[in-house]
């Protein structure tokens, strides 16, 4: 979605067709479909299904378009039109679904971002007003921008902490909106406002009743698998199916082209999150294989799609409890086996990418999977980051003196450790995080940066104890030059000033949100790499209501060990889903590192040819040799951070992508149709001349 609001003076030379630039060019997105013309013109840009984009009109000068899956009927979006002409922003958020709103009332126009950060808004100003978007790429292009490397420092060194992205995007002059807000476009006129309330830092959060709690969030869920259930049936290649071809069905001709499956389905991989959403899609009213079904034909069952990693031991357990899930009548269960060809760092090319992100080393792990999916599939994706306890929340429980809630998730970790003393250790350090002042966590994170202090405790009680603070180093920090990370101490010192960041919220509540953002932006980053034509991810626990749900959640119920897998199974049960195989709900994310790890071994070659010469080098963010001998050892057996690996490679690789790219998002420009530079300038850390509007 591309649009933009001009000032009232520049308002006759920005119309349907196009804009007029500051070099006198018209320009319009490419592959765009106009929602609505002057003065302040909106696009839909790409391959849109009918039903995703509506648009609802109150008169001429009031309307709202909704782009994505959103429940809400043509009345209700009505109303929230008229809510939102009086101010009432958080109404436009609401209904189910994944979906991006804009309001336009006279020459105020209003873009709504998520609460996640899954569907971002970002804006540059542009032609004497803004330009906005929902990518940050086709908005550097406009401008021409170049690469910040500030904002790239920044995502390795602290990506987890606000004051050090803040607002920035990795091109120079494009910027992000927080999750949570929304952009007020005046007649050019910018304005960032916040539509959700935070929990306070003086104030305790009134206690919700677990019990209702847990029931909004089956609520939440089970309303965002229906709009998902109840929106059109997409059957892919209806549109370029070339007809009756000898000895190949429909089916087949679909396979060939590389299309999903018709018809609703979703993964299946043992964990609670897929199987929850898998068990929903199947059993709800209007769902494949149910009465009332209306899929693609008589018969019709839930495509249940597991990955079998023959390459990576450990998994049996999982795979055993996806096999029993999958007897259900209602499942069509398909087992996608993967061998060394799709472990991590197996295939980095891939397409670009509107930003860098680590999912990028495994895109085509994931693609292989849902090469097999349907048309419309639906992931776990986001369930442990909005159901899980950042383990700064025991600091939010010491806050509201709630001492006794620590007993049973201290008890164990020290189960798991084995050691006396990790009581007294974690109680301390939650008290010292409940002590510390927002601005002097931050400050002590700009120190250790600086003096390169990166030592942390190991094991799992050393990752709690590392994660009671309000900024820590990012897994990639140890690799880059002195430099860079002065660099970052500098943004992160800056930040103190800026109103509305960190202080005023509780730690705990803050470094959730922070890296829910974070994974957010990364699911995004793999949706777009890991792309299979005509199919459509869907993420449920990533949506609006979702989300909302999830954080009403008390915070004493969700720190308990297995609280997800037991807020899950209560979801399922209130849904009428029982009989869960035994050990469902088992943690499953150790597999992830195991393949990591043989990944890195497998293909270690290679990916320290990639760092013979590196741009992150020539831009002044690493030393090669430094980052070689790091992927050496640890293909080695040495044990390294593999999440900072995989930061490393996947924002090389990313800047490989981006330097080889021609042409723009944007055409009637023939002056923006010459090619990229070669490469990086190290002593300005820029592209060439003009090479930003292909960043």
């Amino acid at each position: 979605m591309v649009g933009w609001s001009s000032t009232a003076a520049r308002a006759p030379e920005i119309g349907s067709a196009g804009a007029t630039g500051n070099d006198g060019e018209t320009v319009h997105p490419v592959g765009s479909h106009l929602l609505w013309g002057d003065p302040d013109p909106l696009w839909a840009v790409g391959d849109w299904r009918p039903d995703e984009v509506r648009v609802v009109k109150a008169d001429p000068q009031n309307r709202i378009a909704v782009l994505g899956t959103c429940a809400a009927s043509d009345e209700e979006l009505r109303l929230g039109l008229f809510a939102a002409r009086g101010g009432a922003l958080r109404h436009l958020t609401n209904w189910a679904g994944s979906y991006t709103a804009v309001v336009q009332v006279g020459r105020r126009v209003t873009v709504c971002g998520d609460l996640a950060g899954a569907r971002p808004v970002f804006y540059t100003p542009w032609a004497g007003g803004t330009a906005y978007a929902t990518a940050a790429l086709p908005l550097a292009d406009l401008i021409e921008a170049n690469l910040d490397f500030g904002h790239l420092a920044a995502l390795l060194a602290a990506p987890d902490v606000p004051d050090a992205v803040h607002d920035s995007t990795p091109y120079e002059g494009v910027r992000r909106i927080p999750p949570g807000h929304a952009l007020i476009l005046r007649a050019g006129a910018r304005e960032i406002a916040g539509y959700e309330p935070v929990a306070s830092l003086a104030v305790a959060a009134p206690s919700a009743d677990p019990d209702s709690a847990v029931d909004a969030v089956r609520d939440a869920l089970v309303e965002a698998v229906r709009a998902r259930l109840a929106a059109p049936r997409h059957v892919p290649g209806t549109d370029v199916d070339p007809g009756p071809v000898p000895g190949m069905g429909p089916a087949e001709r679909r396979a060939a082209r590389g299309m999903p499956v018709p018809g609703i389905g979703a993964d299946l991989s043992g964990g609670p999150a897929s199987g929850t959403l898998a068990l929903l899609a199947a059993g709800l009213p209007g769902a494949p294989g149910t009465v009332l079904g209306h899929g693609t034909g008589a018969g019709e069952r839930l495509l249940a799609v597991t990955f079998n990693d023959l390459a990576v031991r450990g998994r049996e357990a999982e795979l055993e409890r996806a096999g029993t899930l999958a007897a259900n009548p209602r499942l069509h269960h398909v087992v996608v086996a993967g061998g060394e060809e799709v472990l991590p760092y197996a295939d980095l090319d891939g397409p670009l990418t509107d930003e860098p992100g680590p999912s990028l080393v495994s895109a085509a792990r994931h693609r292989a999977r849902l090469a097999s999916g349907s048309a419309d599939h639906f992931t776990g994706y986001g369930a442990r980051q909005v159901l899980d306890a950042h383990p700064a929340r025991l600091a939010d429980l010491l806050m509201d003196r709630k001492r006794r809630h620590l007993v049973r998730p201290v008890a164990a970790l020290a189960k798991a450790d084995g050691s006396v003393m990790v009581p007294a250790r974690v109680y301390a350090a939650a008290r010292k995080l409940a002590r510390t002042p927002y601005r002097s966590g931050v400050d002590v994170l700009a120190e250790r940066l600086l003096h390169r202090r990166f030592e942390e405790p190991g094991g799992a009680v050393g990752a709690s104890l590392a994660a009671l603070t309000w900024a820590r180093p990012g897994p990639a920090a140890r690799w880059l030059t002195g430099e860079a990370l002065a660099e970052v101490s500098v943004r992160l010192q800056a930040g103190g000033g800026r109103a509305g960041v960190g202080p005023g919220q509780r730690p705990g509540d803050f470094r959730a949100r922070a890296a829910l953002a974070r994974y957010a932006a990364d699911v995004r980053v793999l949706e777009q790499a890991a792309e299979i034509r005509f199919q459509r991810l869907h993420a449920p626990f990533l949506d609006n209501q979702v989300v909302r749900a999830c954080r009403s959640l008390p915070e004493a119920l969700r720190v308990q060990p297995g609280a997800r897998a037991a807020i899950l199974r209560t979801v399922l049960e209130g849904a009428g889903v029982g009989d869960l195989p035994p050990g469902w709900g088992a943690p499953s994310h150790a597999s992830s590192a195991a393949a990591a790890r043989t990944g890195l071994r497998a293909f270690a070659d290679p990916l320290i040819g990639l760092f013979d010469t590196p741009l992150l080098a020539q831009a002044g963010l690493v030393e090669a040799r430094v980052v070689r001998k790091a992927l050496r050892a640890a293909s080695e057996g040495e044990t390294l951070p593999l999440d900072g690996l995989a930061d490393l490679v996947s924002l090389e690789v990313w800047l490989r992508r981006l330097l080889s790219r021609r042409g723009t998002c944007w055409t009637g420009t023939p002056a923006r149709q010459r090619a990229v530079p070669a490469g990086i300038v190290p002593q300005g850390r820029a592209l060439g001349a003009g090479a930003g509007r292909h960043a």
